[in-house]
């Protein structure tokens, strides 16, 4: 009998190249500084959280489906100490599995056929395939290059009656960069007379460096009333493979979220949302992340400072791009990238991957969130 025919929704789309990266990494026996996870454990107390709601009876079934009340009840708390907005837990906070799921359910929910979606790019290379799911169009607004700042003239002309969402990422994937206070401003001014969304992934806002404060939409007065804010437990507390994020939206918006999360995941492990809830009053452990990363950029940045790349800045997150032109002149990036796992022993993402068109600069991609004998070994390869 015949095979049932099948048209892909997205044809051009194939295996994530962090997938494809770390693959390679682990058939080279290469050093994986591709794929963004750290290679160290969550903070003792949130281990021995988790340990003790496994073993708490009726913490193995369902939790309710907007995340357990203590849980929103501390991320509310969290929230105003950081930005100097409560949301209200009932109604303005949603646990979710993963930020990735918030994001995707976040489009699902508020994006319908035809409608555009502002996206900067390079971005994370989720964006413009979810969007193009719910049947939107993804239009591409470039950041400018050298460091990666939005050029709001190009997103205000950009802007059309067609424009459902805004997405805004900072502190940046892949470039670190961050948004400023009159960033926000600008963008509020050029949102004040329409009805389009913002949806703002902030999974990396405890790291930013230098003494500078992540400016988050929730504390803007203005623009948190049309905004989904997307957090990640998985990068605050070093526990990707969890999957636990959150989002901060409005009464309404959290409600039309809700309505598709009930039918993605419905609700997020219960046992891990105890631990969580027990260990995010304590703030030294999120207050301590800026520190803590921006010594390991520093050290990872001294390492290769004897190597021919060229460093970008890093004001935030924890990637470290370079610029490779020096070390393989004429190389595209997608065939360096492989090149330098199988030969150097340290695996990069091409930053092309971030562009929808596969625009290529000749960069790459560091995760420097790892051990310090991790980043020697291979700042040490990459030397050689």
């Amino acid at each position: 009998m015949p095979s049932p025919h099948l048209t892909s929704k997205l044809p051009d789309v194939g295996t994530s190249i962090f997938s494809v990266m770390s693959q390679l990494a682990q058939e080279t026996g290469a050093i994986n500084l591709a794929q963004g996870f750290p290679d160290y454990d969550p903070p003792r107390p949130l281990l021995e959280a988790l340990a003790r709601h496994v073993l708490t009876p009726g913490h193995q079934q369902y939790a309710p489906m907007p995340g357990l009340p203590r849980l929103r009840d501390a991320i509310a708390a969290k929230t105003a100490r950081l930005y100097g907005y409560q949301p209200d837990p009932t109604t303005e906070i949603t646990v979710t599995n993963g930020a990735t799921e918030a994001l995707y359910a976040v489009l699902a929910a508020v994006v319908r056929p035809g409608e555009e979606v502002l996206i900067l790019e390079p971005a994370y290379d989720l964006y413009g395939p979810a969007v193009r799911l719910q049947g939107g169009v993804p239009v591409y607004v470039p950041l400018s290059r050298p460091d990666f700042r939005p050029d709001w003239d190009r997103v205000a002309a950009a802007l059309t009656p067609r424009t459902r969402l805004v997405l805004l990422n900072s502190p940046h994937n892949p470039t670190g960069a961050v948004l400023t206070p009159a960033d926000l401003d600008t963008l509020a001014g050029l949102l004040r007379d329409t009805d389009t969304l913002l949806l703002s992934d902030e999974v990396y806002e405890h790291m930013v460096f230098d003494g500078a404060q992540h400016q988050s939409v929730t504390g803007h007065p203005e623009l948190r009333e049309r905004a989904f804010v997307l957090s990640s437990f998985g990068k605050t507390y070093h526990a990707t493979g969890w999957k636990v994020g959150y989002c901060v939206a409005p009464p309404a918006l959290s409600a039309e979220l809700r309505r598709v999360h009930q039918f993605v995941t419905f609700s997020v492990s219960t046992p891990t949302q105890h631990a969580l809830a027990d260990v995010l009053p304590d703030a030294d452990l999120y207050d301590a992340l800026p520190a803590f990363y921006q010594q390991k950029r520093d050290l990872f940045r001294e390492l290769l400072a004897p190597t021919d790349f060229g460093l970008l800045p890093v004001p935030g997150g924890y990637f470290q791009v370079a610029d490779f032109r020096a070390v393989a002149p004429g190389l595209d990036d997608v065939t360096f990238a492989r090149q330098l796992t199988r030969d150097t022993g340290v695996a990069v993402v091409p930053l092309s991957a971030f562009y929808h068109d596969g625009q290529d600069h000749q960069l790459v991609r560091f995760c420097f969130a790892k051990q310090e004998a991790t980043l020697r070994a291979a700042a040490d390869r990459l030397r050689g």
